[in-house]
Order: structure tokens, then sequence, then C-alpha cells
């Protein structure tokens, strides 16, 4: 099933927050026959409920932020911790790349999704998100309630002292230490998710050294054979403990630091609903599935959604 782009949504009197219905949100314009029936299905199952959203890179290539996994992504073969701390040379081109990455990567803004997953928690209708992304947009767009699942790429952390440096910091060290090599390099390559930029004149890169203690430097997110800190995974399963369903929007649920939350919340026999472009590890837990974009999706259940209620029919204080 395909979709077409939307514009950004806006509410409509008498829809979503008052609970009842005077015609379509503005999304649904834009949407196919069989995309608004799909939709509506969701709408119908998640009605009345707060949900825990779990977000993947599908929500972000609308922010121009290529995905791992999507059907016209490029293959990657992303970085493991143990390459990263076991090699100098490993080490050398990841820094290089991250280097030229990072200065994409930050100039990247929240899009549709990101503000409709705003506007459905200021509405009283999620528990919390959790996020696989390391690019801060929901942060960015307003949201607040938000685990960061694998780290945030705007920081560093040293791996001896443990002193976190922000990432621009840590730029402007390596852009003395290498001085024209953005210049050189800036525009060369994709970046991926990670801010890991595809380039391949790294050999005379520069590493930079921990300022504090001259420790060995590493971006402060989640590494392929790194385990996600035990207080994020604790507080993720508290908001799918916390909600009526899960949302699964932008993410194949390939590695199981995101899958074991479809597999905790159907095992509470919630509902599970997975918007994604291609299969996922999780499809088959989910209630329902999806293969719709993913920002046109989330704006459309932004405004279709009714306010969530108890088991009473009260408002809902979880």
């Amino acid at each position: 099933m395909t979709s077409s782009p939307l514009p950004h949504a806006s509410s409509l009197p008498g829809f979503g927050t008052t609970g009842f219905v005077r015609g379509e949100p503005a999304a649904a314009s834009s949407l196919t026959a069989s995309q608004l029936t799909s939709l509506r299905g969701v709408a119908d199952l998640l009605a009345h409920l707060r949900l825990t959203v779990l977000t993947g890179a599908g929500l972000s290539t609308d922010s121009g932020i290529p995905d791992y996994r999507g059907p016209n992504s490029v293959p990657r073969n992303p970085m493991t911790y143990q390459q990263f701390v076991g090699d100098d040379a490993l080490r050398r081109r990841y820094w290089a790349r991250n280097h030229i990455g990072w200065h994409h990567l930050r100039r990247a803004h929240p899009n549709d999704g990101h503000r409709a997953l705003v506007r459905m928690e200021q509405r009283g209708l999620l528990t919390g998100l959790i996020t696989q992304n390391v690019d801060r947009l929901h942060s960015s767009a307003g949201s607040t309630k938000v685990v960061d699942l694998h780290g945030t790429y705007d920081r560093v952390v040293c791996l001896s002292c443990r002193t976190l440096f922000s990432r621009q910091d840590i730029a402007g060290l390596l852009e003395r230490l290498n001085p024209g090599y953005l210049e050189r390099t800036g525009n060369a390559g994709d970046v991926a998710p990670d801010a890991d930029a595809d380039v391949d004149d790294t050999s005379d890169f520069m590493v930079a050294p921990c300022p504090v203690c001259g420790g060995m430097l590493k971006p402060d997110f989640v590494y392929f054979g790194e385990n996600v800190p035990r207080d994020r995974v604790d507080r993720a399963y508290a908001m799918v403990d916390d909600a009526g369903a899960l949302l699964v929007a932008g993410s194949s649920l390939t590695v199981m630091s995101g899958l074991r939350f479809v597999r905790h919340a159907a095992k509470q026999a919630k509902p599970v609903v997975i918007i994604n472009r291609g299969a996922t590890r999780g499809d088959d837990f989910a209630s329902l599935k999806l293969e719709l974009g993913v920002s046109e999706s989330l704006a459309y259940l932004a405004d279709a959604l009714p306010g969530a209620t108890t088991d009473e029919g009260g408002p809902a204080r979880r």
C-alpha cells in the first residue's frame, strides 16, 4: 500500500479533543480511500486509550535523515563498540566520518510526524515516547516525555573518566586538530541516522583525546554490541505498563532494544499498532500493521483520536 504526501494537519472544531466528530481531520483530504479506511481502523482500535509510542529512523526520513532498513535505504554496516575501542584505524575513520555527519545532522528539523506527537502529548494521549533515534528531533519539536533509548548525537563521553562533553565543543577541538578537513570533504557522501557520513578520506584525520584526562572519547549513544543503560530500559517499560496500547512508528524492530517493548505489550494483551513501510520483526505481535507514511499517519491520528478515558469512562489519569 502506498500513501501520498500530506500537508501539515490542523485541528478541526469539535474534533479529537472534545471527543466527538463533525468531519474528517484536515489531513484526510490527501489520503486515498484505502489509506483512510486503514487509519480509521487504527483510530477505532486506539480510541480512548493512552498510548506509548516507539519511534525509529523511518520517522526522521521526512526531515532529510536516511533510515537504516527502509525499502529505499542504502545498505549500511554500522561500526560495533568492539571495533571502535579495539582498532585505532577504525576509530579514526569513525571520528572523521562523524565529524562531517554531525554538521549535517544538526541542521535537520522536526517534521509533521514529530509535531503530531507533540500535539498528542499536549492532549494527554501519551504516557510517553520511546525513540531509537539519536537525532533529538522529538525534543526539538517540543515533546517532553521522551526516553532516548540509544542516547543522543549531541553529547560525547570519555570512556576513562566518564566526563560528558557537548558535541559542539568536541567539534571545535576536531576542527583545530584537522584544519580544512570539513571544507575538503563536507559535501561528500550520504549520512546515516547516527551521523556517520559516507566519506573515504580519513587516513590523516586526527582524533581528539579527552580534554580532562587524555582518555578515549566516544559519542554518547549506544553502539551495536553495547547494552542500553538499565535505567532507560526501566523507564521505557514503565511507560508501556502505564499505557493502554503501544504504537510503533517508523521502526523495522530489527534490534531487540525496540522489539522487547512490542513483546512486552503483547504479553499484557495490549493492542500493538505498527506503522512502517516494509516488514518488521514485530509484525506477528501486531493487532494492526499499516504500510503507510509515518508523518502523514501520525498527523491524521493526532487529530482523529478522541480523548483517553479510564475503564469507568471518565478522563484517564494514567
